[in-house]
């Protein structure tokens, strides 16, 4: 899926520096991302409903993903509610960037947005749900 121009080859690092030079176009990009993560959301909604998530694999690196994700982000609760605001903040941009670039070359679409659940307790709906 192209997001931008033809040929442009658009990575969550460049987005910030869309952001610095015309916001709007941070904006779009996101839109355009958020195309792509409705249509994943929709797919492994059809495949949790046929298999457990807790017994749900979509990479072969998943454990070692979570294993990560623990230790970068040693205070997130996952049963609580994620604050978008410090999410989606500089600093919270820029710490999840840096999570995610190990799996640069490693993961299908490692740098594309996707759909959060806020809180693991409700289902998928526009209150409910954050666009990262």
């Amino acid at each position: 899926m192209s997001l931008g121009p033809p040929g442009a080859q658009l990575t969550a690092e460049q987005q910030e520096n869309f952001e610095d030079v015309d916001p709007s176009l941070s904006g779009l990009i996101e839109k355009q991302w958020s195309v792509k993560a409705v249509e994943q959301m929709a797919t492994y909604w059809a495949i949790l409903e046929k298999v457990r998530g807790s017994q749900l694999r979509l990479t072969k690196m998943d454990n070692d993903i979570y294993e990560h994700f623990k230790k970068e982000f040693p205070d997130f609760d996952l049963e609580a509610t994620i604050n978008e605001d410090e999410m989606k903040s500089k600093a919270g941009k820029e710490k999840w960037r840096q999570f995610m670039m190990e799996y640069e070359n490693k993961v299908e679409d490692y740098n594309f947005g996707t759909i959060i659940r806020s809180n693991p307790k409700f289902e998928y709906g526009e209150k409910e749900t954050i666009f990262g």
